[in-house]
């Protein structure tokens, strides 16, 4: 190891150190931003490849985040405006991406997190729904308890729209009369429609690549969440920048109980 390595190492053991352990996030929400430029940073001739590091550098981050103590994981990979507006040879890429990374890393039985997913899968190739349903049934019976939810074809806006229909519909289906349901609603009646039912509402929200927006990422449920924005792109993104992320997030808890 050299001495960069060794220094390297040490930094992000005394970062980890310092950390307190009551006030590591439930739930930390991670917006994978960068991925072709951090590519065209680094010479590649074809920008799509950095999507497949920027996936595979997934696994590298929930490994942070086990050792840290974040239970709670969801990863922002795909938006339903990637689908729609990106060129159809990236998309192609991208969702090939997806399957093979689910389908090696992410999806075992052996995986250490359970896979959950929040989007529209009708909206993706059928393979790809196909990969992220199996993973889903492979982790299953996931002992540990961390969950890692997959943002794909993901719209924070689309999810409240559909949360409000599914809720309709099952209100409609027990015989309720419209009125009497715009009567009696609550926060709670949205939030059980989410994808992400039974889960804590992210308490930090970390995006990569410099830009500081959350680009319709959770917005129902990240309406109290601390927001980082790191200016590293995806796949250079570092344990101590997630450190230090936890190290602010703490800080500021501390200090806004």
């Amino acid at each position: 190891m050299t001495l960069s390595a060794l220094g390297y190492a040490w930094y992000a053991r005394r970062l980890r150190n310092r950390l307190d352990p009551a006030l590591v996030p439930r739930h930390v929400g991670l917006i994978m931003d960068g991925n072709r430029r951090w590519a065209r940073q680094m010479g590649m001739g074809n920008p799509s490849l950095g999507h497949r590091y920027g996936a595979e550098h997934t696994e590298n981050v929930l490994t942070w985040c086990e050792r840290a103590g974040v239970r709670n994981v969801t990863v922002f990979v795909c938006s339903t405006e990637n689908l729609r507006r990106r060129d159809s040879d990236e998309v192609d890429f991208l969702m090939r991406v997806i399957e093979q990374v689910v389908a090696d890393r992410l999806g075992r039985p052996t995986s250490r997190w359970r896979v959950q997913i929040a989007g529209m899968l009708d909206a993706l190739p059928d393979s790809t729904a196909r990969a992220l349903k199996d993973a889903v049934e492979a982790t299953r019976e996931c002992a540990t308890g961390a969950r890692v939810t997959l943002a794909v074809g993901y719209g924070g806006r689309q999810e409240i729209v559909e949360s409000l229909r599914d809720l309709l519909y099952e209100r409609a289906a027990g015989g309720a009369d419209l009125r009497r349901v715009a009567e009696t609603l609550t926060e709670n009646d949205i939030a059980r429609h989410l994808y992400t039912d039974g889960l804590p509402d992210p308490e930090l929200v970390i995006r990569t690549s410099g830009e500081q927006r959350l680009s319709n990422f959770l917005l129902w449920q990240s309406v109290r969440s601390e927001l980082h924005f790191c200016d590293a792109y995806w796949p250079a993104f570092r344990e101590v920048d997630f450190l230090r992320a936890l190290r602010g997030f703490q800080r500021r808890r501390t200090r806004n109980p």
